[in-house]
């Protein structure tokens, strides 16, 4: 009776883990493709319904700049196209703020096959804070930031400058620092998650409070379009006070982490 060759056993054995990876990697990216699919309609309903309310949210919109020169405003506009593209560009906002219940749904659905059954619990905390973190930095945005920046922006060298201003500009300052704003406020629950599978613990996040600070400044400068003082120390402060809120939650995290690799 033949032996079997050991060499041609591991070469088998190596041969079905590269194919089953093979088809882990499509399964996860076929599963990728549903999920962004799911996103993708969805924001297309919603952006198709908060077209046909484009206008009203445009003239909410001006509350701030009327508020600052305390008077009617009117946007002029300096190319055929700009007010249709303001316009889409509200109306895709308004879509991403109201569909953004679906795509953190979606998100957790994708990464679910990752998790243990035990860990699936956490959607119920996930969710949730997600998205009240996201209406709590639209809110700051809207109430803070905003007012603050555009009676800055209006009134700076107002006697040498004539503030006239157009939808694509105004608008667009506007819709960068309300979405941008509520995606920043999603740093705990980013950081609770990193911690939660051993990525970064704690204490890196305390140690390294000095380059947590420049990259704070650089974000408080890329989310906000404006480059006025006021502005980046009123987007940097509440960045600042989510980022030690972050080290709590990444102490939690980090135990939950470790406390399932005892267990295992």
């Amino acid at each position: 009776m033949a032996k079997a060759n050991p060499s041609s056993k591991t070469l088998v054995n190596d041969e079905e883990t590269f194919d089953s990876g093979s088809l882990t990697l499509l399964g996860h990216l076929n599963e990728l493709r549903i999920r962004l699919t799911y996103v993708a309609v969805a924001l297309l309903v919603t952006t198709s319904l908060s077209f046909a309310f484009a206008q009203p949210m445009l003239e909410f919109m001006l509350g701030p700049y009327a508020a600052s020169i305390e008077g009617v405003v009117e946007l002029q506009t300096l190319e055929p196209t700009e007010g249709i593209e303001t316009f889409f560009k509200v109306s895709l906002l308004s879509g991403a703020i109201f569909s953004m219940p679906v795509i953190l749904y979606q998100f957790w659905r994708f990464i679910v096959p990752g998790l243990t059954r035990s860990e699936r619990r956490y959607v119920f905390i996930f969710l949730p804070s997600a998205l009240l973190l996201f209406v709590l930095g639209i809110l700051f945005a809207w109430f803070i930031l905003i007012p603050a920046a555009v009676f800055f922006l209006a009134n700076f060298l107002g006697t040498i400058f004539k503030t006239d201003w157009t939808p694509s500009g105004y608008i667009g300052f506007v819709l960068r620092m309300v979405f941008w704003i509520g995606i920043a406020f999603e740093m705990p629950v980013i950081v609770y998650f990193v911690a939660r599978v051993g990525v970064v613990t704690a204490q890196t996040l305390r140690e390294q409070w000095r380059f947590a600070i420049v990259g704070i400044a650089v974000l408080a400068a890329i989310i906000t379009p404006s480059i006025d003082p006021v502005t980046m120390l009123l987007t940097m402060a509440p960045l600042l006070v989510l980022y030690i809120l972050s080290i709590g939650l990444a102490v939690v995290g980090q135990r939950q982490f470790e406390r399932s690799v005892a267990i295992e």
